[in-house]
């Protein structure tokens, strides 16, 4: 006859293999052997929500979810410049279950950072570059420029007294500021905030008199009369902005600004690449996602793995030689 003590022993013992059982068993969204995907996916965005990188792939997402009839999760993880996030990318499963949308700081961060714990490049599988954006260099009213080329001549006659702000060290707002320093050949000092809003409002409260905004929230202030508007960062004036000049107009060879890119871990499988491609170029071509991202101040794109590759190569030489000059650290 079995005691109490032997029958909790046996309850245990078999809730036990019950557990074993449940945990080594796939999700139950999960069916073996079933073409990719099917399971949910996850998005990696490391940034805080509410941005535009976060609208941007909260926008795939939800496409992607209608397409392929499983949940694409967004995973907002900022902090160390996009490195947390990045990082969490690369060290996931190479399934194609976790994806990254990366973006300005993944080509510049491995000359502003000593020891990341990824290769931009060698650690990620290239899906598509999803959008490019420039930034809106902007002023605050007491400045007496109306144009790139007053501020230049203004920079020039009062060197070290015009201040810029940033989003914070490495940033692309404070990447371009340096660049336009050095092919100006002007003398900004540079006041680095957390993050856009931060700067933006700085610098409509005069603090500083300079900043390389985002496209969407620096115009919205240049339309309410509180920041003068002098140009965009982009090589070629936006569809969207054609009456605003690009600062290569003045200054040749300027070019800056964010940009979005889809990657996967390293060694993901080819097929798996090439289907998330397939499905999110297709998703980008849509009338209303276009849309969505000229409002935005955005440019679609939609590449191959290949272009993208391509650009982010592009991308790190183009900062590492910023970087270089202008002698910067984030660490």
């Amino acid at each position: 006859m079995k005691t109490e003590e032997d029958l909790v022993r046996h309850v245990l013992l078999a809730l036990s293999i019950m557990a074993a059982a449940w945990s080594s068993a796939p999700p139950a969204d999960a069916q073996p052997g079933a073409p990719y995907p099917n399971k949910p996916l996850r998005f990696v965005v490391p940034f805080p929500p509410g941005g535009g990188t976060d609208l941007i792939a909260r926008t795939v997402g939800q496409r992607l979810t209608e397409t392929w009839g499983q949940a694409v999760v967004i995973d907002n993880r900022p902090g160390a410049g996009t490195n947390i996030g990045t990082e969490l990318v690369a060290k996931a499963p190479p399934d194609g279950y976790t994806l990254l949308l990366a973006s300005f700081g993944h080509a510049a961060n491995i000359s502003l950072y000593k020891n990341l714990p990824f290769h931009p490049l060698t650690s990620f599988e290239m899906v598509t570059l999803v959008a490019t954006s420039p930034n809106l260099l902007v002023v605050h009213p007491s400045v007496p420029a109306k144009s790139v080329k007053e501020l230049i001549a203004l920079a020039k006659a009062s060197p070290g007294k015009l201040n810029y702000a940033s989003f914070g060290g490495g940033t692309s707002a404070h990447l371009a500021g340096e660049l336009f320093k050095i092919l100006a050949g002007v003398d900004l000092v540079h006041v680095p905030y957390k993050g856009s809003g931060p700067s933006l409002a700085a610098t409509i409260g005069g603090e500083v008199q300079v900043l390389f905004s985002t496209i969407l929230s620096g115009l919205r202030q240049v339309e309410a009369g509180k920041l003068r508007g002098l140009a965009v960062t982009s090589a070629k004036r936006l569809q969207a902005l054609p009456n605003i000049p690009t600062v290569a107009e003045t200054v040749p060879g300027f070019e800056s600004g964010p940009w979005y890119g889809v990657m996967v871990a390293a060694k993901t499988p080819r097929a798996i690449v090439e289907k998330l491609n397939q499905g999110i170029v297709a998703i980008l071509r849509r009338p209303d996602v276009k849309e969505t991202f000229t409002r935005e101040g955005a440019e679609v794109h939609g590449s191959t793995p290949e272009e993208l590759r391509s650009f982010v190569k592009a991308q790190i030489e183009r900062w590492a030689k910023v970087v270089r000059q202008a002698k910067i650290r984030v660490d």
